[in-house]
Parts: structure tokens; C-alpha cells; sequence
């Protein structure tokens, strides 16, 4: 299993950034995706997450209403919209996933990572 994220970089406050993950090798007929962060000294959050069957989706509160995840079946491939971003966004984003379904964002029910993008807001 592979992930591979793109799209980060550097952006004022109150832009925007969309970043990507294309997830391959999975065997699972459904699977739960998710975008975690980590800034310098700070332990790894959540941010978001979205379960494949159904495109069902969870936000931590810190990002609710600025950023929305979606995933598109026919790519495999996950993306997170950020808008109206702030400077304690700043972070390396990483995307994650699991078989099954989403439960939370809890950093220990995911098995595979990708290597994350950094996100620097100024």
C-alpha cells in the first residue's frame, strides 16, 4: 500500500491550498482515509477524515467550516480544501488510511501513511 500526497506549500493568511493523496495497492473494498498534522514541537492531530463507502466525513473542530475533505473512487484520491487559513495551520500534513470504517481521528487506528507535505501559512 502506497500514499502519496502533493499540493503543499506556502500561503498568507486567509488563502487557501488544496492538498491531494493517491492511495494504491489497497486490496480493501472500502476504507477509511484521513489527513493528520504535526507542527514543530506539537504532538500529531487529526484533522479530518472521510470513509470511502459512503463518503461520510468528520472534522476536528479546530478546521470545521474552513476546510472540507473528499475522496474521488474512480482516482483513489483524497483531497483536503483549505480555506481561510490561519497561521497555527501551519503544519506537515499526512494522509493516512485503514480498512473498514472511520472511527475518529486517533493516530493508532491508521496502518498506512504517506510522507506529508508541509503547509506554511504566514
Amino acid at each position: 500500500v502506497q500514499l502519496v500526497e502533493s499540493g503543499g506549500g506556502s500561503v498568507q493568511a486567509g488563502g487557501s491550498l488544496r492538498l491531494s493523496c493517491t492511495i494504491s495497492g489497497y486490496t480493501y473494498d472500502t476504507y477509511c482515509m484521513a489527513w493528520l498534522r504535526q507542527a514543530p514541537g506539537k504532538e500529531r492531530e487529526g484533522v479530518a477524515n472521510i470513509w470511502t463507502a459512503d463518503h461520510t466525513t468528520y472534522y476536528a473542530d479546530s478546521v470545521r467550516g474552513r476546510f472540507t475533505i473528499s475522496h474521488d473512487s474512480a482516482t483513489n484520491t483524497m483531497y483536503l480544501q483549505m480555506n481561510s487559513l490561519k497561521p497555527e495551520d501551519t503544519a506537515m500534513y499526512i494522509c493516512a488510511a485503514r480498512p473498514g470504517s472511520c472511527y475518529g481521528l486517533v493516530e493508532g487506528y491508521f496502518g498506512f501513511w504517506g510522507q506529508g507535505t508541509q503547509v506554511t501559512v504566514s
